[in-house]
């Protein structure tokens, strides 16, 4: 066992983890933060995407200890007194939702790509999501939730 010192959704953690497990299954295993989808297990499909240290990364083949004293932020850390991210809520708005299995890795690259690139371009969306696999729906949808965000978001919408 190791101990674990990171930042998880704002929130400080100290915690005894087993050094072999992933940064997704201590998410979804120790930290009850079952948003975080294991698809995969490859790190190929994106269901598991998290933002480590302002990058979307695919947290299942990310080593925990890689998450010391690193700041996680995960599809529940998103929501804000009660209210959804202006992703979540063009996700839904735009019809780019079917399964819901990829959503939150989705929604957590479009959001690191946002935090980097407040007015990205189509292709610039696309590069983002090129990691993230949707089984169910094509892109467009999704792609137009993200643009919809972006513009709320430089307008200061959420």
């Amino acid at each position: 066992m190791a101990q674990l010192h990171t930042t998880i959704n704002g929130e400080p953690i100290t915690a005894e983890v087993d050094p072999a497990l992933s940064l997704a299954e201590f998410l979804r295993e120790k930290m009850y933060l079952t948003g975080t989808k294991i698809g995969c297990g490859k790190g190929e499909c994106g269901a598991c995407t998290v933002i480590l240290d302002g990058k979307a990364v695919t947290s299942c083949i990310i080593p925990v200890l890689r998450a010391e004293g690193a700041c996680v932020e995960t599809i529940e850390g998103l929501e804000r007194g009660g209210r959804l991210h202006p992703l979540q809520e063009e996700f839904v708005n735009k019809g780019a939702v079917q399964c819901g299995f990829c959503t939150p890795g989705m929604i957590m690259s479009s959001k690191a790509l946002l935090d980097a690139n407040p007015a990205p371009s189509k292709a610039e969306i696309r590069e983002a999501l090129g990691g993230n696999v949707c089984r169910c729906t094509g892109y467009v949808n999704i792609e137009q939730a993200v643009e919809a965000a972006a513009d709320r978001m430089r307008r200061g919408e959420g």
